[in-house]
């Protein structure tokens, strides 16, 4: 499966259970493990962990390899490791602490300028 259709597979099964503010991060020129990461937040502890799983149990139906899942217990943060796509699923105030999209964002900006100087 292409990387643009499991994002879309992994969207529509977030948006499925009314995830909320989801986001999805091209991580491939930052790091070798992964390269998109989708962010979205939950509602609830209950909520995190029913996004987690359905996102889970829709792309295992499509074929596709779905690693571990971290964070159930609490609910407050959900990692699924899907090989070349890593979703997070937070509670609002989890994500906001931990603001992923800034801290990799604030990467790939590094890097550009990195590069920039290089040159």
């Amino acid at each position: 499966m292409k990387i643009e259709d499991k994002i879309k597979l992994i969207t529509a099964a977030l948006e499925d259970v009314k995830a909320q503010d989801i986001t999805v991060l091209d991580t491939s020129k930052l790091t070798a493990l992964f390269e998109r990461m989708v962010i979205a937040t939950g509602t609830s502890n209950r909520q995190t962990r029913a996004l987690a799983d359905h996102v889970h149990v829709k792309v295992k139906e499509a074929g596709e390899y779905v690693g571990n899942t971290e964070g159930e217990d609490s609910g407050e943060w959900v990692l699924l490791d899907l090989g070349d796509v890593i979703v997070h699923v937070m509670l609002p105030t989890t994500r906001t602490h931990y603001n992923l999209e800034e801290l990799w964002g604030a990467a790939e900006a590094a890097r550009a300028r990195h590069i920039q100087a290089d040159h």
